[in-house]
């Protein structure tokens, strides 16, 4: 099936943060009450055609800041041969075992190419004995945590996009704005709109049975805080029962 264009009618709702006054949230109804869900090793054809079992992992994970790769770093210690297949052999792991810093000087997951495909050193490829995905997310389960907690920001947020921006009213008052919404090619940056395929406005991964305000609960918790989710809850779910079919995700079966 065709992806959808990137234009296309949207709801919106804001609300103050009630958790800081200083906040207000911008959320996309239509994204976050679509059906959405991540089809990797179920129909996803990767971002790039020559790299169909790697997904979006093609190009490593940016850290967001020192924080974010510190508490990576805590996980990738804990990682076994059971379950990285790449993990270096008879010794440590080293930062560079799987760091690299590119060309802008930002730190980022290494890649390698393994049988003619790039991919982070991360994901495993379909030979291994768990199969292909990221050892991350496979270290999460065996912990009985949530990814979200194993993995880097943009990996778990992915296809979730929270942008920030500072608001000037007219009173001479300001506020920041934090948008919630969907994380499409133009999130990439320019690059994005030559990746060969990508699942947020494709309609073969518009299959879930329930809509990503519920099963990204823990990733919008993340990224919102507990009451803002809770706010949002509220209003996604107002919005499901009420809304029109110009509101709807155009890549929503109809």
């Amino acid at each position: 099936m065709p992806e959808v264009d990137l234009v296309f009618p949207r709801a919106y709702v804001e609300f103050v943060n009630p958790d800081d006054a200083s906040e207000v949230l911008r959320c996309d109804l239509t994204w976050l009450t679509s059906s959405y869900m991540c089809i990797f090793g179920q129909g996803c054809c990767g971002i790039y055609d020559d790299a169909p079992d790697v997904g979006c992992c093609t190009l490593g994970a940016h850290f967001a800041d020192k924080a974010d790769e510190k508490r990576v770093a805590a996980y990738v210690d804990q990682l076994d041969e059971k379950l990285w297949q790449q993990k270096p052999q008879g010794r440590a792991v080293k930062k560079k075992d799987w760091i690299e810093v590119d060309e802008d000087g930002e730190r980022k997951t290494l890649t390698t190419v393994v049988d003619g495909q790039q991919a982070c050193v991360f994901h495993n490829r379909k030979d291994f004995e768990l199969g292909a995905g990221c050892a991350l997310h496979a270290l999460a389960f065996v912990l009985e945590k949530n990814p979200v907690e194993t993995k880097p920001d943009v990996c778990w947020q992915l296809p979730i996009r929270r942008t920030f921006r500072t608001v000037e009213r007219q009173d001479g008052t300001s506020y920041t704005e934090v948008s919630i919404g969907e994380y499409d090619r133009r999130g990439w940056g320019p690059g994005g709109h030559d990746l060969d395929w990508y699942c947020s406005g494709n309609t073969e991964a518009h299959v879930a049975p329930e809509p990503v305000y519920l099963t990204h609960e823990a990733e919008l918790t993340a990224l919102m805080g507990r009451a803002a989710y809770e706010e949002l809850v509220r209003h996604c779910d107002a919005h499901v029962r009420s809304r029109s079919a110009l509101a709807l995700h155009p890549a929503d079966p109809r």
